[in-house]
């Protein structure tokens, strides 16, 4: 018996490698080589099931079409093979050499990535810049009624609860559904939320640039996008209205073919522009029930824990002590009041300071608030600081929980009242010190004499009379050399471009300090490209390895300079397109780093 197991799970074990070394993702081009403002086409191909497809960036390219997402499954002799295509039409904008970074799709739990492409633009010939200018022209046409697509895109906002109580948490996601590809984008309108205190949970997305599935809805499957996640708090009672997220799309369809190569080819589509406006949904708000609350509830829904601390038990009368408060949990904490807490009478106490740490992870607002409380006993005694009390509404059950700290014992024993007084005497034994601490002014034995002669009429009394004016001059003037200083603004650019680019790399190691892949790759993204924008006067979207070298040779750079940016980048490109490439943050940053400073000592 045991045998057999043991000889069926090293069969399913192999079963499961051979799977996974099964499946391809692959990615192709129809041409390597094309002309600027010519059209061409790139897929991405998978030999299985997968999720999750986050498409490249573009860098260089106009996308005139995509994602467009394609299906098919065969069987053969009882084999049954699945394979999910996405495609998109591209254009290019301007000769030079250009890489498509890798695609990545999540499949059985892992990532699988392409590998890069690389394109040569040459120069268009007077055909391509033709169809170039007859593909911006269809581009650009008439609105058409959004109910003519009505079905194979539209908008549809959804919320995990359409009734909730006051102050409960709430999740509110915009969604996209398509059965076209899509090529332009704007955002219209976004909601309001007016009755609701939210918190987006990250930046709405534009379809181009979102994580896109497969859903099927009624039947019909679409591509879908999450386009703006967002929390939301009611703050009052009653039906309230969450407003439509309204945008502006400009999709690709099929057209009806006008000759019959037309109709044998099937290539003939045509550009239309449709608005989309989510249905409102209304949310049905209820009060907070009266029956069991407390007289101390602040407020506070979700779910909460309290803790309590004191730094010091024992110690001396006028030294100080930390007393800490915490509370921690889901729900909307940001608005919780500060806890009532009663001190004995003989304790002079401070405001609170408070310390929030908020997260969004997990689709939830959750986190913490630290009240920390500065407190200094007067005079000698046992005293005992009472427990704190915290009141929430847990809307799961629907109830009030308190929460109650622990009590603190505090010795205090008796202090150096001579050199340790709180000038707030509030008692007949502080008012007894004050003649030890703070000194009566004498008035015996008083007399007043003459100190010098008078400052009126005096050398200093003139000097400080044509100092104003002389000040005022140097102000003036100091102006006018500022004005003239930051009139133009290349030059400014360019001599706050390495102070601007330190301020990405802080930012840059900051992120990777934190392990935050994306956000270190995007700041020095930033960074170097930012800098030289700004240094050598040349606009974002035309930066590319050629213009740069041409710019800094134009400045007389170092060839060798000039190699070693142009190796920077490509090791950078490489380093945020290819994150499976095993590439060192570190090394990355380092030679970012250095080749900025390289460039800035030479110009």
């Amino acid at each position: 018996m045991n045998s057999r197991y043991y000889i069926l799970s090293v069969l399913l074990m192999w079963a499961n490698l051979l799977a996974a070394q099964s499946v391809s993702f692959t990615a192709q081009v129809s041409s390597t080589q094309v002309a600027a403002g010519e059209q061409f086409q790139v897929d991405f191909t998978l030999n299985a099931n997968g999720d999750r497809f986050q498409a490249p960036n573009f860098n260089g390219f106009q996308v005139l079409s995509g994602p467009n997402m394609s299906q098919s499954m065969t069987s053969v002799n009882g084999n049954t093979s699945v394979s999910i295509g996405y495609s998109f039409i591209l254009a290019a904008v301007k000769e030079g050499d250009y890489t498509i970074g890798p695609a990545t799709i999540y499949v059985n739990g892992r990532i699988a990535a392409t590998r890069p492409i690389k394109i040569h633009v040459v120069k268009g010939s007077p055909q391509s810049r033709r169809a170039a200018s007859r593909q911006q022209q269809q581009q650009t046409v008439d609105q058409v009624p959004a109910a003519d697509l009505s079905k194979a895109v539209f908008l549809k906002a959804s919320v995990s609860k359409t009734k909730a109580y006051i102050g409960e948490q709430l999740n509110l996601t915009y969604r996209l559904y398509t059965r076209v590809g899509i090529l332009q984008s704007q955002y219209d309108k976004l909601p309001e939320l007016n009755g609701f205190w939210s918190q987006d949970l990250n930046e709405h997305k534009q379809p181009t640039a979102a994580v896109w599935r497969t859903e099927v809805l009624n039947g019909t499957r679409y591509n879908v996008a999450d386009i703006k996640e967002t929390i939301v708090f009611p703050e009052r009672s009653g039906d309230l209205t969450i407003d439509p997220f309204a945008m502006t799309l400009i999709v690709r369809v099929p057209a009806p073919a006008h000759d019959i190569m037309e109709e044998f080819f099937g290539n003939n589509f045509k550009d239309e522009k449709v608005k989309l406006k989510s249905p409102p949904i209304i949310v049905h708000v209820k009060d907070l029930p009266a029956n069991g609350k407390p007289v101390d509830f602040s407020g506070a829904v979700g779910t909460f824990s309290l803790s309590a601390d004191l730094d010091k038990k024992a110690l001396k009368a006028n030294e100080s002590l930390n007393y800490n408060v915490k509370v921690t949990g889901v729900g909307n904490i940001m608005l919780v009041k500060n806890p009532t807490v009663n001190f004995p009478p003989d304790f002079e106490k401070y405001d609170p300071k408070v310390t929030d740490t908020l997260s969004k992870e997990g689709g939830k607002i959750h986190g913490s608030k630290l009240y920390n409380y500065l407190l200094i006993p007067r005079h000698e005694g046992n005293y005992t600081i009472d427990p704190i009390k915290f009141t929430y509404f847990n809307p799961a059950t629907g109830r009030y929980v308190t929460l109650t700290s622990k009590a603190f014992p505090v010795a205090v024993a008796k202090g150096d009242h001579q050199t340790n007084v709180s000038s707030l005497a509030t008692d007949k034994q502080d008012v007894k010190l004050l003649d030890k601490d703070i000194r009566y002014i004498k008035t015996s034995d008083l007399s007043l004499s003459e100190q010098g002669e008078s400052f009126f009429g005096s050398v200093g009394y003139y000097l400080l009379l044509l100092l104003g004016p002389v000040l005022f001059i140097a102000a003036f003037y100091y102006r006018k050399w500022l004005q003239r200083h930051n009139s133009d603004i290349v030059k400014v650019k360019s001599r706050k471009a390495s102070k601007i680019a330190r301020k990405h790399l802080a930012n840059a190691q900051a992120q990777l300090a934190t392990k935050n892949k994306s956000g270190f790759y995007e700041a020095l993204f930033k960074g170097i490209y930012g800098y030289l924008s700004d240094k050598l006067n040349i606009p974002y979207a035309n930066l590319d390895k050629e213009t740069i070298a041409e710019a800094l040779r134009k400045r007389l750079v170092d060839e060798s300079l000039i190699t070693q940016l142009q190796d920077t980048l490509d090791l950078c490109d490489m380093a945020r397109f290819s994150p499976i490439t095993g590439i060192a943050e570190q090394e990355v940053f380092d030679k970012t780093k250095n080749t900025i400073n390289d460039i800035e000592d030479e110009l």
